[in-house]
């Protein structure tokens, strides 16, 4: 995922630079940390109140996404498609583990948003008449199927407003925020009007902001390096899940 994600750091404003950065890869673990807590509210016992660190999970990988787009705009087609593919695989590859842990989801797996989601940002970005061709198909499929992907149409949405801020003050985080709190069903939220919902939706809002000040002030920070192999994660936590809540059943 290292190749994938990218690397980040400024002051007030957002620019990249091209060497290995500890905060972004903080960033990485701490949105896969906040992942497996939403998840794990389906392992049998009462942890709602998970959802709340959950919200913050999503926004943080597309973040991630944005952050090596504005890194690699410059590289080779083919060092560019490589990340599209692995995503691509991996949607396949999850699929069966998140429905074997989540037997009534109603959408797919998480990766075919950030995968259609890479492609719109990725056209804004290019500006060629294949990559925006390719971008106006995604943002079709998004609305098209908005139901059938995790976090709709506003979640292919998101790299994009994140790719936006880069060169923006730290306010325009805001952007980003409301595209996800759009991107999770801001009105089911509102209409349950619990702390839960509530705090949900407070985090939805400032995610894009938490993410950008740990990029920003993390700078020394020093966690293990996520590669390529991370992508294996994703469907191998559905099944440790799986695997604990038949323990606990």
């Amino acid at each position: 995922m290292q190749n994938l994600w990218g690397i980040m750091h400024g002051t007030e404003t957002i620019p990249v630079r091209r060497v290995r950065d500890g905060a972004l890869d903080l960033l990485k673990w701490l949105a896969l940390l906040c992942m497996v807590l939403d998840h794990l509210r389906y392992i049998g016992l009462s942890l709602d109140g998970l959802y709340v660190p959950g919200r913050l999970a999503f926004p943080w990988f597309c973040l991630a996404i944005a952050a090596n787009l504005h890194r690699v705009k410059d590289a080779s087609p083919t060092f560019q498609w490589r990340y599209l593919g692995w995503l691509l695989l991996f949607s396949v590859i999850s699929e069966v583990p998140y429905r074997m842990f989540i037997a009534d989801a109603a959408t797919l797996n998480v990766l075919p948003s950030l995968a259609l989601g890479l492609l719109v940002a990725r056209g804004w970005q290019q500006k060629t008449l294949f990559d925006r061709g390719l971008a106006l198909i995604a943002v079709a499929i998004a609305a098209v199927f908005s139901t059938h992907l995790m976090f709709g149409f506003f979640g292919v949405l998101l790299p994009l407003a994140m790719l936006l801020v880069f060169r923006r003050p730290w306010y325009f985080s805001l952007l980003p925020g409301l595209v996800c709190v759009a991107a999770n069903q801001w009105h089911v939220l509102l209409e349950s009007a619990n702390a839960v919902a509530l705090s949900g939706l407070v985090a939805c809002l400032i995610a894009p902001l938490a993410g950008l000040v740990l990029l920003r002030h993390a700078a020394n920070a020093s966690p293990p390096a996520m590669r390529r192999w991370a992508y294996a994660l994703y469907p191998g936590h559905f099944l440790v899940l799986l695997l604990i809540r038949q323990l606990i059943a």
